[in-house]
């Protein structure tokens, strides 16, 4: 199997699992979900878990930041043709699809911005996926 069909099962399996089941969790897994088979844990990563890629969790997980109902990812991140960030993904705690970017090596840097549906709380995750350094998760409560 290609890489590339591998993280679109990835990105597909994960987006129908609920992320309600977070409770129960290691910290350095928290923002997954608990019924997330081991295999697919071991090369998702977070600030927490920066797994093999110790150290490039400042350059690889995405930051979210929010202001109304507006939200900004960015990963702070190269941008060359052997090194960048191809997509950002934002879903919420129950798994629904919010919205993605996908870049290429020309784009200047790794941000994307989503409008939240009118009067959300609760829970989002952000995604940011690196050609080298697999798929990054952060967390955010909207309030």
């Amino acid at each position: 199997m290609e890489r590339r069909d591998f993280l679109r099962i990835l990105l597909a399996s994960a987006g129908g699992l609920s992320l309600l089941d977070l409770i129960n969790t290691p910290k350095a897994h928290a923002y997954l979900p608990a019924n997330l088979p081991p295999y697919l844990k071991a090369i998702i990563y977070t600030k927490d878990n920066e797994g093999i890629w110790k150290g490039k969790a400042g350059s690889h997980a995405p930051i979210i930041e929010v202001q109304g109902d507006r939200v900004t990812v960015f990963t702070y991140h190269v941008m060359t043709e052997a090194h960048f960030i191809v997509r950002h993904t934002l879903v919420d705690e129950k798994g629904n699809f919010l919205g993605s970017k996908v870049f290429t090596p020309n784009d200047r840097e790794a941000k994307s911005t989503y409008q939240l549906p009118q009067g959300f709380k609760g829970k989002i995750y952000a995604t940011s996926f690196c050609n080298l350094h697999d798929l990054w998760v952060s967390e955010y409560e909207v309030k």
